[in-house]
């Protein structure tokens, strides 16, 4: 089992940055691939970024691409996403989530994604 905890959220003015941590428990960190999704009462859950378990290959939205960067730090067993020139349409609840499937690389199937965080609030104002 994975134990997920994400950190680093908060109230910012668009255009600012921030950056999210997810932190993993557990000795398997590396077997799996994460994601970030954020979920808003309009647009329900979406995913956002993804990362493989090696860090070698990684997926983002097309509306942050340019602007969000995932990474992962193996020594840490944390996964961040980055967010840059934040939007006031990047308000939501960012939860990580860990696929523990078989698959050769990440997805944005949330569906495939069995363990989640509790979620950290990114509030941007105008």
């Amino acid at each position: 089992q994975v134990q997920l905890v994400e950190s680093g959220g908060g109230l910012v003015q668009a255009g600012e940055s921030l950056r999210l941590s997810c932190a993993a428990s557990g000795r398997t960190f590396d077997r799996y691939h994460i994601g970030w999704f954020r979920h808003t009462p309009g647009k329900g859950r979406e995913f956002v970024a993804a990362i493989d378990r090696l860090g070698g290959s990684t997926l983002l939205i097309d509306s942050v691409k340019g602007r969000f960067t995932i990474s992962r730090d193996s020594a840490k067993n944390t996964v961040y996403l980055q967010m840059n020139s934040l939007k006031t349409e990047d308000t939501a609840v960012y939860y990580c989530a860990a696929d523990v499937t078989a698959r050769a690389g990440p997805s944005g199937n949330q569906h495939l994604y069995a363990y989640w965080g509790q979620g950290t609030q990114v509030t941007v104002s105008s």
